[in-house]
Order: structure tokens, then C-alpha cells, then sequence
């Protein structure tokens, strides 16, 4: 045999499985949603997140498979869907703080994106926001820590002579001690005194309404999580039975019937997220990437519910208002 020729065939075959290597079809990632808090308003967020990835050329059932799902928002459920969770995808996104807190209980390797927790340092899913370091990455809900100090001053400009001011908490929430510390620094300059009500049941929202209009309160806010934006319709409601103006984080607890809120996007923040998860699927590491804030805050005030409380809305802040519901 000529051996150049043989030596020809044998660099062909050898070559050949380089060949076939080259061509196995892309990797297919898993992606697990778990999103905490109503389903009416956490449903809709999972197509915005599905569109977002799909701009960047990754569609669910071509290159990515997406298990989306919501939680109640109880610790001990969020906890146990994400057990079930975990082991069967490649990337994480856990919503809200309690989300967050619980995907860091569960694994401390999974990539994971977060979305909307309140302060991520301080409830320690990352070790700074410039630096995450570990499993995690995403978006924060606050902008800063001064943001409850203004959600108490917005109510201040509406009701010129408040005194008293309710706030809403629910027992055991990561975000209520950073929150408490903006409320403690603005309300001496506001000459507002607070009064804090917790809570642990849906049930506890009527009972601390109660005591409001008895012991004399005249408005209320709401420290934003999982239970608080559950209930936002609730506390709405309720606020306006009892004639108490509400300042609250999400606008859909003003669209709900609330007085005024200041307040990310929620949709917006999806987007981001996802594009978070992109940068992942694309080699980077989430401990590189540093936590993103939201791209922007919205003031939105409920013209009906300020009339039924006998309010006026002072025209400079009507000015600053993103959305206005008549």
C-alpha cells in the first residue's frame, strides 16, 4: 500500500470525530422561575421575563426551557418549591426578599438572578452590591436607603398637619429593619411620630386598622415585601373604610384604591432581570456582575381615593407624578 495514501485515509478517519464534535446541536438551559407574592400581579411578570430572554435569541422549547411558577408568600412554601426547584434547572430567578433569602438557604451554587429584594447586602445574598461574589446577582427593589423617608414625606405634603403615621410590617420580613431606619431618620425633621403594627395573618390587617382610627392615627405606610404586596388590595380597602391617606411602595396598591406610592416598575425590573440572566447564560459569572438598581422610581397618586378622603393634592406634586388615576 502507498503509505502517503495511507497515511491520507488514516488523518481523514481521525479527523473525522473532530467533525462530528463541532456539530452537536447547542446547549439547552434549564431555567427556573419562582416569583413570591399575588398571583394577579406576579402572573404577568412571566411573560415579560419569557419576551425579554426571547429578544436576546433565547426561546423557551428552542434553546431554553422555562419552569415558571409563583409562591404565597409564606418562608416555609417558598423554601419548599425551590427544593423541588433547584435540582432540575441550570439558572435560578427568585422574586422578593423572600425569595431571595430562601434560594440562599437552598443552594449556595446555582446561579441565581433575584428580583425586586429590598437590600440584598444587608440580608446577605451578596457581599456588596459592586461585588456580589458567590451564587447570586440581580435587582434591588430600593433605589436607597433613604427611599421609606420619602414615601413618608410624600404623605406629609398631602396632609400638612399629620402628626401620627401607622406603619405596616409583617412579622419576620428581611427588609423591615432597613426600612425602620429610613422611617426613624426622616420622621423627627416631618415632627411625625410612628406607630408600628405587625403583622403575621391576613386577619391582623383588620385588627391593626382598628386601633388606627381608635388611638387617633391620622395616615399609614406600608413597608414593602411578600405579605404587604399579597395584601395590597386588602390594605387599600381598608385604609379607605377608615378614611386613613396610604403611602405605599407598589403602585398596584394605589390602583387598587391606595393614596400614593413610590415605587419601581415591576415589569421594567423583569426586564432587567432577564437581561441579567442572559449575561450568565453567556459565560459570566453572577458573582462579577454587580446588582443592578431600578432603571426608574414612579409616583403614582389615586385622584379618587384623595377626593373620598376630602383631600387635596398639592399642584407641584400632581407636576411630579408619573401616573395620575382619576
Amino acid at each position: 500500500m502507498n503509505r502517503r495514501a495511507f497515511l491520507g485515509g488514516s488523518l481523514l478517519v481521525l479527523g473525522m470525530p473532530l467533525t462530528s464534535q463541532a456539530q452537536q446541536p447547542p446547549r439547552v438551559w434549564r431555567i427556573g422561575t419562582v416569583l413570591v407574592g399575588s398571583p394577579d400581579v406576579i402572573h404577568p411578570l412571566l411573560p415579560v421575563i419569557e419576551r425579554s430572554l426571547a429578544a436576546s435569541g433565547y426561546v423557551h422549547g428552542r434553546n431554553i426551557v422555562l419552569r415558571q411558577q409563583t409562591a404565597p408568600p409564606n418562608p416555609a412554601e417558598v423554601e419548599r418549591i425551590l427544593r423541588g426547584v433547584v435540582p432540575n434547572v441550570d439558572l435560578l430567578i427568585a422574586g422578593g426578599t423572600v425569595g431571595g433569602v430562601a434560594a440562599k438557604k437552598v443552594t449556595t451554587t446555582l446561579p441565581t438572578v433575584f428580583l425586586s429584594v429590598g437590600d440584598p447586602v444587608r440580608v446577605g445574598l451578596v457581599a456588596s452590591l459592586a461585588h456580589p461574589g458567590g451564587n447570586m446577582t440581580g435587582i434591588a427593589f430600593e433605589a436607597s436607603s433613604e427611599t421609606y423617608g420619602k414615601r413618608l414625606q410624600l404623605l406629609k405634603e398631602i396632609v400638612p398637619g399629620l402628626r401620627v403615621v401607622g406603619v405596616l410590617r409583617a412579622t419576620g420580613d428581611a427588609n423591615v429593619i432597613n426600612a425602620m431606619e429610613s422611617f426613624e431618620r426622616a420622621a423627627p425633621a416631618l415632627n411625625v411620630t410612628l406607630r408600628m403594627f405587625d403583622l403575621n395573618t391576613a386577619e391582623d390587617l383588620n385588627e391593626a386598622f382598628a386601633v388606627m382610627k381608635r388611638d387617633g392615627v391620622q395616615g399609614v405606610t406600608v413597608i414593602a415585601g411578600a405579605f404587604t404586596f399579597a395584601h395590597s388590595r386588602r390594605i387599600a380597602e381598608l385604609a379607605l373604610t377608615h378614611r386613613l391617606p396610604s403611602s405605599h411602595a407598589f403602585r398596584e396598591t394605589v390602583i387598587a384604591g391606595g393614596l400614593i406610592s413610590l415605587g419601581p416598575d415591576l415589569v421594567e425590573m423583569s426586564k432587567q432581570a432577564a437581561g441579567l440572566v442572559v449575561r450568565i447564560l453567556r459565560g459570566a459569572h453572577p458573582g462579577d456582575i454587580p446588582v443592578e438598581q431600578p432603571a426608574r422610581y414612579e409616583i403614582y397618586i389615586n385622584l379618587k381615593t384623595a377626593r373620598a378622603l376630602g383631600l387635596s393634592i398639592p399642584q407641584p406634586l400632581l407636576a411630579r407624578a408619573d401616573q395620575v388615576i382619576e
